[in-house]
């Protein structure tokens, strides 16, 4: 296959270019400066003009904070970038799949979220993501969208390398405790979708639509996670934290509001392409030693 990734550059691009190389696939990566999928005419020269036979849509506003003052820049590319894409790829019969989040929900429920629940974000960036669903399903038929959550891996910013690099500074640190979800790993997220992939190549009866697609494993905190990536990191880098303090969300006020539990149910994409992503300690685990090295 021709895959296009937009937004290569990033954490989940980065990786789904990797992933797609190595699968033998030719990767045409576009990133900003070259390509503003805000922008309809880039958007559309950049699908024309490659030819692919798959796009993916890597690209995404995700500082939350930051968007409750920028909403104009959030909904341009969480909103109309996908528009964009989504016309392109119709008027040429390519399949999309594009990337969502877990932050579509309000979080105010204790099991795991499930695709035909209803969407109810708290913020700008939960509201832009969930808009940038509706105008994928509105303009092509052919699409795959994926929600995802707690993304990080060894490219780009990301919690994992935020606690390491503060490890290495602080003592003593101070960590949520009462939001729960479920780590994601990019570069298994990457491997899910060269897999959803492999199944449009072969030209199979796909299942277009929503799916969730999340790290496997018992939901933790920010401040469990935190924890677990010290534990691992313990012996691959010399750590200056002594304590990882739990605190309430209302010990740490953003300008955005945060799901409390944003557990995503991942069956569904179990049942149409096989697909189970490791469990959230396991990718850590290879990430903190992408990161770090090996074990002393």
């Amino acid at each position: 296959m021709k895959i296009l990734v937009i937004g290569s550059r990033g954490q989940l691009g980065t990786e789904a270019c990797r992933c797609a190389a190595a699968r033998g696939h030719e990767v045409v990566p576009l990133d900003l400066p070259e390509v503003d999928i805000s922008r309809a005419e880039d958007a559309e020269s950049a699908v024309g003009d490659s030819g692919p036979t798959l796009v993916v849509n890597a690209a995404a506003y995700t500082d939350v904070d930051r968007a409750e003052s920028e909403p104009a820049k959030a909904f341009a590319v969480n909103r109309d970038g996908p528009r964009h894409l989504a016309a392109a790829c119709a008027r040429r019969g390519i399949p999309l799949i594009h990337v969502s989040t877990d932050y579509v929900f309000d979080g105010n429920r204790r099991s795991p979220y499930r695709e035909s629940d209803p969407v109810c974000p708290l913020g700008v960036y939960g509201l832009s993501k969930a808009e940038g669903e509706r105008e994928v399903k509105r303009h092509l038929e052919q699409h795959i969208i994926l929600r995802t959550a707690w993304l990080y891996g060894a490219a780009g910013r990301n919690f994992v390398k935020t606690m390491l690099r503060l490890g290495k500074e602080r003592e003593i640190l101070r960590v949520v405790s009462d939001q729960y979800g479920s780590p994601t790993s990019a570069a298994a997220l990457a491997e899910a979708i060269l897999g959803i992939s492999d199944f449009i190549s072969r030209g199979e009866n796909i299942r277009w639509g929503t799916y969730h697609c999340a790290g496997t494993g018992e939901p933790i905190t920010w401040h469990g996670f935190a924890e677990a990536v010290f534990e691992l990191a313990g012996g691959r880098v010399n750590l200056k934290v002594k304590e990882v303090v739990p605190i309430p969300t209302s010990e740490y006020p953003t300008p955005a509001r945060r799901p409390a539990y944003s557990t995503l149910d991942c069956s569904r994409i179990m049942e149409s392409f096989g697909i189970v992503l490791p469990s959230w300690k396991e990718s850590l685990d290879k990430v903190v030693g992408e990161l770090c090295g090996p074990q002393a």
